[in-house]
């Protein structure tokens, strides 16, 4: 027998895992408006400067298979408050630095230690124990609050207008450690406590087969991989993890970290190239909402869409020369937002669909790892290249090549060979 309940739990825990990742990834993403100021206080260069945020991808994404699996194994509340704190810390401690290394240790070693156990490690897991069927869309969702994270740069550039780079800083550590560790205390589950919940509509246990892989993964008897060792002999992971590495990790972020200061080469103020930013944030959330149209079409061709709309935002910064064409910058916005944030949850999505189980947050871990080593890349390339060359040009095409090559991987992986979930299952 079954019933529709009257509230689905699951909503709540993409609710929660949405307003966290603005506030936690808004303290990464808005890096991009604090790179001016230090560079003008310090005067340091822009390769070393960068190496700040290389840094701290490259420490995120080396504790990313360690903390999905931490989480599994503990009690995710504390685990993820306790990373809410140290972010905080972390982020309010930068306003004390006054030397390169203590950028490196401060943001780039302390922050992602606490954003590595409470983002998306962890929130995407716990949202693919929540939704089956509907998976592509639950995970974009979700993911929609590391879209909407880049707008904080708005909020940032209000922040160091009117205080200060150094207050900014403290300011944006006490927010995110007042209002997330409340609402994972108060109101998150990591998954659900029975199958009832888990299917959203299934009322009769009795109905479920449970063939013993994973209690709380109704699923599992879909698990193509069921163990870690057959798991991590999968080509179709590492390809995954490739994609991820040279799309969302080397080519976005090298592109994300440089694009304030990019614009401010150009001649736009500093207001307007955080205005930009903060559009490129509305845009992601827009895409990762819009990974549903993954379901339907399939991974493979919508991670070409949202790579055909990358491409086109390069070409738009590669035409630009100075400060004539502003429109030109906010169509720059829509297409990068739209790309990066269509690709991300899709390809997240499809190793779901490829390796759902009890090992997944090791799968998801491995994939973030996959971004922070191409993270850690791609923000000193871009600094890099400039401070030999003198322009982003060479940097920019280096893009394409990775964007290319990110969309070659998914197509090889071949997420739609994946065993789907009967129908009924959210």
């Amino acid at each position: 027998m079954t019933e529709k309940p009257r509230f689905f739990y699951g909503y709540t825990i993409l609710l929660i895992s949405a307003i966290s990742m603005i506030l936690i990834y808004g303290i990464r993403h808005s890096f991009n408006v604090f790179f001016q100021p230090v560079l003008e206080e310090f005067g340091w260069s822009r390769s070393s400067t960068a190496l700040i945020l290389s840094l701290n991808l490259l420490v995120y994404g080396i504790l990313a298979p360690i903390s999905g699996n931490f989480a599994d194994r503990w009690k995710p509340k504390i685990v993820m408050s306790t990373g809410v704190l140290i972010l905080g810390i972390g982020t309010a401690g930068c306003a004390l630095a006054t030397q390169l290394w203590h950028f490196y240790i401060l943001f780039g070693l302390i922050v992602p230690l606490g954003m590595v156990f409470t983002g998306v490690p962890v929130f995407i897991p716990a949202i693919a124990n929540w939704f089956k069927r509907k998976r592509a869309m639950a995970i974009g969702i979700g993911m929609a609050g590391c879209g909407l994270s880049f707008s904080m740069s708005m909020y940032a550039e209000v922040l160091i207008s009117t205080f200060g780079w150094q207050w900014a800083y403290i300011i944006m550590g006490s927010t995110v450690v007042g209002i997330v560790i409340p609402l994972l205390l108060l109101f998150f589950k990591y998954r659900p406590k029975t199958p009832v919940d888990a299917a959203g509509i299934i009322k009769d246990k009795s109905s479920i087969n449970m063939n013993g892989d994973n209690a709380e993964a109704i699923d599992s008897e879909f698990v193509i991989n069921k163990t870690l060792s057959q798991i991590l002999r999968s080509y179709r992971l590492w390809l995954l993890v490739l994609a991820y590495m040279l799309n969302v990790g080397t080519a976005n972020f090298l592109v994300i970290t440089h694009q304030v200061i990019y614009a401010w080469d150009l001649g736009y103020s500093s207001v307007f190239a955080a205005s930009v930013a903060g559009l490129v944030g509305l845009f992601v959330a827009l895409g990762n909402i819009s990974a549903f149209v993954a379901d339907r079409i399939g991974m493979e061709k919508t991670s070409t869409f949202a790579t055909g709309l990358s491409v086109i935002s390069l070409v738009i910064l590669l035409l630009q020369s100075d400060a004539s064409f502003p429109w030109a910058m906010y169509v720059f916005a829509v297409c990068f937002g739209l790309g990066l944030g269509l690709y991300a949850p899709t390809v997240a999505a499809g190793a779901a669909d490829l390796f759902y189980g009890k090992h997944f947050g090791t799968v998801n871990g491995l994939l973030v790892m996959g971004f922070g080593l191409g993270g850690a890349i791609g923000p000193w390339l871009g600094g890099y290249i400039h401070d030999i060359s003198g322009s982003y040009t060479s940097a920019y095409i280096c893009c394409l090549i990775f964007y290319c090559l990110a969309c070659l991987a998914v197509w090889i992986a071949a997420p739609r060979k994946a065993v789907k979930p009967r129908p009924g299952i959210k």
